[in-house]
């Protein structure tokens, strides 16, 4: 008898099948599975894991260490001796054992600007003052971040696979106080020490009197024994929350944002709207920069940051007392020498375009001053204004500008009433037209007649979209720069006690939907102000009214727009397009006074009564034109 085979044999079918169904599995693998990039961010955050989990065990081993520093036993307490402290302080922290014990102490450079606060553990930056500025609603100086709310270290590995970062250990300070002032410089030197004589690092601050920007060197003596030579970098960390400094809160985490510049690639950002993450692995770093809404803290290499495992993020809390948090990790070249080192500064002051623009290295950048040419507007009129005026109240200062604007674009303005004018005049054919094709069938003839009729006289029918034109590209230029222009920062002018963001009359203390829940009294005056210039310019148009009617309803809905983002946008910006809006007034009040309108159609009539001159352009088209009308026919 044959034995009963327990695993039947697949027919081909079956093969085939398995070989389909295995083929599409691999497939959907390979498209789904992450990429090279993401494998290695993924690699990144696991070793970063692991060594937060390393340095966490060895500050849990050290806590063992200090509570076992007696030994209790049945008959006695035992004190442990000092040596076996040290060996396994030793075993814990090796070559970094002595300096794993101490006293934080807090030393402090300062000038006539800033007031900075270094922590001898770590070394780092725990507190920034700026001198000269106040929170809002406070008389004191502003503290840009403080000891809670920053964290900046070094980490790397070392030989026997151990893995250190810098705010573990304690620094010797060269001196505890240094004031600087003037073109002096004051420099106070942390020493992080080794179990070796000849091997340690070595930070250096600097502080010039009158700037905002903080020297700070790393040097690295005698540590290429030490640092572990599977690697070529030194690992920077700096964090920062970013405490709330103004008014509205809303409007900081809008502004507030992480901004690079990329050695080749130039000044970059990541979208202030969002959380994001951002890999730095396209070029090397120049700087990185944490913008508030008008301060900023930026880290500046005297050469470069290296961008291999470099990176930026952003997250934002809506429930949390900070802005936002922004971290950053970037690569510090480490050769192996004997001594090396490694120059940085940090920038901590006011985003101020003059003064960022004077360290010439694209760091005003950060300022929104506008797309392409716009920006000039900006560069070159309204920054400079403010500050030959710096002496005057804000909302003067946006008088005289609107002023100085509406002064240079008056000539355009005469001839757009000019042309305007003409088009008035016209309304007596402009009817004759309209009645002639009332019932017409085809609208087009209509339009081509009222054209021509147009160019005969030589009026401009789009004429009274022109002034609306020319202010676009100022208000574009200013509608980023306001908010964001430290000049207007906390300067009150009538009602509003802050130009810079919107002014409430009233609150509802509820949301209105696409609205907000208050009312802001400049973009109400900016709002009927333009709705009195439109029905103004509608009423001066109106032979064309007849021709477009969706224009005008267009027109009529534009401000309504523009309350509902003016209520809650920057109150001098409203009250800049309050101001041009009646200036205008003001200026076609006096043009309509002393323009004739009886002359101008006598000399339209002449006009028209000339032999029309054609361009050689219009007399082509028009061939070309008559050509087509013709082909028909001889098709026939």
């Amino acid at each position: 008898m044959q034995p009963k085979n327990h695993f039947p044999i697949m027919d081909k079918k079956s093969l085939i099948g398995l070989g389909l169904i295995a083929a599409i599995l691999i497939t959907w693998l390979a498209l789904t599975g992450p990429s090279k990039e993401q494998i290695a961010r993924n690699k990144q955050i696991k070793d970063s894991v692991e060594f937060a989990f390393k340095t966490n065990q060895i500050a849990e081993e050290a806590k063992i260490v200090a509570k076992k520093a007696t030994v209790i036993t049945d008959t006695a307490i035992v004190p442990v001796s000092d040596s076996v402290l040290k060996l396994a302080s030793k075993n814990l922290y090796k070559d970094f054992a002595s300096a794993a014990q101490g006293k934080a102490e807090v030393v402090t450079l300062e000038n006539e600007n800033l007031k900075v606060f270094i922590s001898t553990k770590g070394g780092r930056v725990e507190k920034v003052i700026l001198k000269n500025y106040q929170r809002y609603g406070h008389t004191e100086p502003l503290v840009l971040f403080d000891k809670d709310s920053t964290s900046q270290y070094l980490k790397f590995d070392a030989y026997d696979n151990m893995s250190f970062t810098t705010d573990s250990f304690y620094f010797k300070p060269s001196s505890i106080s240094e004031v600087s002032s003037g073109d002096g410089f004051k420099t106070i030197t942390l020493k992080l020490e080794t179990s070796k004589p000849e091997s340690y690092i070595e930070y250096i601050y600097s502080l010039k009197g009158k700037d905002y920007m903080l020297d700070y060197d790393v040097n690295f003596v005698g540590m290429q024994n030490i640092i572990s030579g599977k690697s070529n970098k030194v690992t920077m960390h700096w964090s920062q929350a970013m405490p709330s400094q103004e008014k509205h809160i809303t409007k900081e985490r809008e502004a507030a944002t992480a901004y690079y510049k990329q050695v080749k690639e130039g000044v970059d950002n990541i979208n202030g709207l969002k959380s994001e993450e951002q890999l730095l692995n396209e070029d090397n770093i120049k700087w990185v920069c944490f913008k508030q809404h008008f301060f900023n803290s930026t880290l500046i290499a005297d050469s470069e940051f290296l961008k291999d495992g470099s990176f930026i993020k952003t997250s934002q809390n809506e429930k949390s007392e900070y802005v936002k948090t922004i971290t950053a990790e970037l690569g510090i070249p480490y050769k192996h020498s004997s001594s090396e080192k490694f120059g940085m500064a940090f920038y901590f002051g006011p985003t101020q375009y003059k003064g960022l623009k004077a360290y010439d290295i694209d760091l005003e950048d950060i300022i929104p001053l506008g797309w392409s040419i716009f920006s000039y507007i900006n560069k070159w009129m309204i920054i400079p204004l403010f500050d030959m005026l710096s002496g005057l109240n804000s909302g003067i200062i946006i008088l005289i500008l609107t002023l100085i604007l509406k002064t240079l674009l008056f000539p355009i303005a005469y001839k757009t009433y000019m042309s305007s004018s003409k088009m008035r005049v016209l309304k007596p054919e402009i009817d004759e037209l309209n009645a002639k094709y009332e019932k017409a069938d085809d609208p087009m003839k209509k339009q081509q007649e009222s054209m021509a009729l147009y160019r005969r006289a030589g009026a401009n029918p789009l004429s009274g979209c022109l002034p609306m034109l020319l202010q676009f590209p100022i208000l574009i230029a200013l509608f980023g720069f306001f908010p964001a222009a430290i000049e207007l920062r906390q300067k009150g002018f009538l009602w509003a006690d802050d130009l810079s963001t919107y002014d409430s009359v009233y609150n509802f203390g509820f949301e209105v939907p696409f609205y907000g829940d208050h009312v802001s009294m400049f973009a109400v005056l900016m709002f009927a102000s333009t709705i009195i210039y439109t029905w103004m310019n509608q009423a001066m148009l109106q032979p064309q009214q007849t021709q477009m009617p969706g224009m005008k309803y267009m027109m009529y809905l534009m401000p309504v727009i523009f309350l509902a983002v003016m209520n809650k946008y920057a109150a001098g910006l409203s009250w800049y397009y309050f101001l041009a809006n009646v200036i205008t007034f003001l200026q076609t009040w006096l043009m309509k006074k002393f323009v004739d309108d009886g002359k101008i159609r006598e000399q339209l009539l002449m006009n028209m009564k000339k032999p029309e001159k054609k361009s050689g352009f219009q007399a082509k088209l028009e061939e070309m034109s008559k050509q087509r009308q013709q082909l028909p026919n001889k098709k026939k």
